[in-house]
């Protein structure tokens, strides 16, 4: 239904508008009864031994999320949370509400799968997101929170941010993501490396601690990197993130690469997303895999339109994956194909269960 009648109609509207009327529509219809209930038998993924995982002691039916981004107030958590994905991410949310970039800032490439943003975290801030969280009760999903700094606050103030983020959302998130690769940010990049990115993580596990003893209950904290990293800047990174005490990696952000692209949107500025990243995000989980060797999960994000994208990510190690771009263009059916495909590309290698199959191909390559 959606690439019959659905998308023909919002590929003619300006992208940021046709995106705005898809949330508000989603929106509406979570507070209609029983929606919820036929958007998953229309849509809901199979909830399957094989494809279901628990991590940091989370159960996730599936291993496909719905990447930050394209949820970024929590509108409609509670329809894609019925569509087949394993767990939902919600954000970038920032302390205070900002309206982000000038627009026009949303580029569709479909001659490449391809979609450019420089939205720049508009969001209603952190406060809304928490009233929105609070009200969504008896998830059948694990919610995550992606949270990053306000524009105006200068990069020696960033930790503020960050740690203001999780003080108001604590109580009401499943887990949380550290933005610190947005290319739309000025500087934000920068606190992906050397003492910034020591000194912040730091303060984020101290405040998760605090948090922790403070309410209760121990949330999972990842950090999501951009896959523009140089090979030293990487190793660096991934070194620093491992020795801080930070429960997993997000690999990768949107990339400033251009190379090979056919659109005559292709020179517009922003973060690229869609198939032209599917390989290079592939590649750098394998290399973090290899030099955290395996210890730290990874959640695999980047140009996944099939199941065998998602299991090239998993077999290079990632343990959960997610989409955005490819549901802007395949709709919410591509969650059911890609888990119901990895559940038949793990019975034909043999795995009994998502886990084992973890990581595969950058073991096969080291041993």
């Amino acid at each position: 239904m959606y690439k019959t009648l659905l998308k023909p109609v919002l590929f003619r509207m300006e992208p940021e508008t046709a995106h705005h009327l898809m949330i508000a529509g989603l929106s509406a219809a979570g507070s209609v009864p029983g929606a919820a209930g036929l958007m998953h038998a229309m849509y809901g993924a199979d909830d399957c031994p094989e494809t279901s995982t628990t991590l940091w002691g989370i159960r996730f039916p599936n291993p496909v999320g719905l990447a930050a981004g394209l949820d970024k107030d929590g509108q409609a958590m509670k329809l894609f949370s019925a569509v087949g994905f394993g767990y939902v991410e919600v954000g970038t949310v920032t302390p205070r509400p900002q309206p982000g970039n000038e627009k026009p800032r949303l580029y569709r490439l479909p001659e490449d799968g391809a979609l450019i943003n420089r939205m720049g975290f508009n969001n209603r801030g952190a406060d809304y997101l928490a009233e929105r969280l609070k009200s969504f009760k008896n998830r059948p999903v694990p919610v995550m929170v992606n949270i990053g700094k306000n524009k105006v606050t200068p990069n020696e103030k960033a930790v503020d941010d960050y740690l203001s983020c999780l003080r108001t959302l604590y109580p009401y998130a499943d887990l949380f993501a550290v933005n610190i690769s947005s290319p739309n940010t000025p500087g934000l990049r920068d606190l992906q490396q050397g003492d910034a990115l020591a000194e912040l993580l730091k303060a984020i596990v101290q405040e998760m601690e605090a948090l922790r003893q403070k309410y209760n209950r121990k949330l999972p904290i990842l950090v999501k990197l951009a896959p523009d990293l140089s090979p030293g800047e990487l190793e660096r990174a991934v070194g620093t993130i491992s020795d801080s005490g930070v429960d997993g990696i997000i690999a990768t952000n949107t990339t400033l690469r251009r190379e090979g692209l056919k659109s005559p949107h292709a020179s517009e500025t922003g973060g690229l997303s869609g198939k032209p990243l599917t390989a290079l995000s592939t590649d750098l989980i394998r290399r973090i895999f290899g030099l955290t060797r395996g210890k730290l999960p990874i959640i695999g994000c980047g140009g996944i339109f099939t199941a065998e994208d998602a299991y090239e990510k998993i077999r290079a190690g990632a343990s959960l994956v997610q989409l955005y771009t490819s549901l802007i263009y395949e709709g919410p059916a591509v969650n059911r194909r890609i888990v119901r495909g990895l559940s038949e590309l793990l019975k034909r290698d043999g795995y009994s269960r998502l886990s084992d199959a973890v990581g595969a191909d950058a073991a096969t390559a080291t041993s």
